[in-house]
């Protein structure tokens, strides 16, 4: 499923390649991946409207334009943004594409259909609506308010990390990572957590999403992008932990099944 690096990697396509370009034209070839408004309102809306920025929060992307609102993107679980040149053919299963007036294209992939594409008025009354929590790199959730996030919590710290209302970007497999990283059993109550755990896992969430980020890997795609010792690479049945060589373990919650070293997350 995208998680925040992926999204951030969208918005990084989006900045370099639409911003300030014009709509010419607006396709939707599947309406049923539309919230919020109907096809046609959103090709109406946007037609003839100039991209003017682009942001992330959390794991929606959303994309201003001077007029007519913003296109909110959620992507579901094996959804993506391309960019395509006007001398390219169209990839399989996109779902919503933005024509510009040179032919290029910012298409919406969405294979099973799961993710969500809308439309709305003010992007920033959206994200209050949603309920989502702070986005796990923005510079408001400092140590200590991310101490308060997980004081009381008697959920295990991996279910409170996937909590989008309490922190937003994060899913199953970057919690794994996450938790590899700070030592830290993914069903350990977070209420338990020392200061010096907590700081651990503080410091360990910030370098991981900011280093995949930057290798430009996500959850399921280019993964070897990633520097030695992530557990990523090694995230599957028989996968052995890139710290201390011991088999990994697999560990279902929630219809989900997540990745742990024994030895290194006791």
């Amino acid at each position: 499923m995208p998680e925040l690096p992926d999204v951030e990697i969208f918005k990084r396509i989006v900045d370099r390649h639409c911003l300030g370009q014009i709509v010419v034209r607006v396709d939707v070839t599947d309406p049923d991946s539309v919230d919020n408004a109907s096809s046609s309102s959103i090709e109406r809306s946007l037609q003839g409207t100039r991209v003017r920025a682009c942001f992330r929060y959390g794991k929606y992307l959303l994309i201003d334009c001077d007029r007519g609102g913003s296109l909110v993107m959620h992507f579901g679980t094996n959804g993506s943004l391309q960019f395509v040149a006007s001398t390219q053919p169209d990839p399989p299963y996109g779902r919503l594409s933005l024509v510009f007036q040179n032919g290029d294209r910012l298409i919406y992939i969405n294979p099973r259909r799961i993710g969500r594409v809308g439309l709305v008025e003010h992007a920033e009354a959206f994200l209050a609506e949603a309920g989502l929590g702070p986005d796990a790199l923005d510079r408001s959730l400092d140590e200590a308010a991310f101490v308060a996030l997980l004081a009381a919590r008697k959920q295990p710290i991996k279910a409170v990390l996937m909590d989008q209302s309490r922190v937003a970007g994060i899913g199953n497999v970057y919690a794994d990572e996450i938790l590899f990283h700070a030592r830290l059993h993914p069903r350990v109550i977070a209420a338990t957590l020392d200061r010096n755990e907590i700081h651990r896992l503080f410091l360990a969430m910030h370098c991981v999403l900011q280093i995949a980020i930057e290798r430009g890997a996500g959850a399921e795609g280019f993964t070897d992008r990633l520097p030695a010792g992530f557990l990523l690479p090694e995230r599957h049945a028989g996968g052995r932990c890139p710290r201390c060589g011991a088999a990994i373990q697999s560990d279902k919650s929630g219809g989900r099944t997540g990745y742990f070293c024994p030895v290194c997350q006791p």
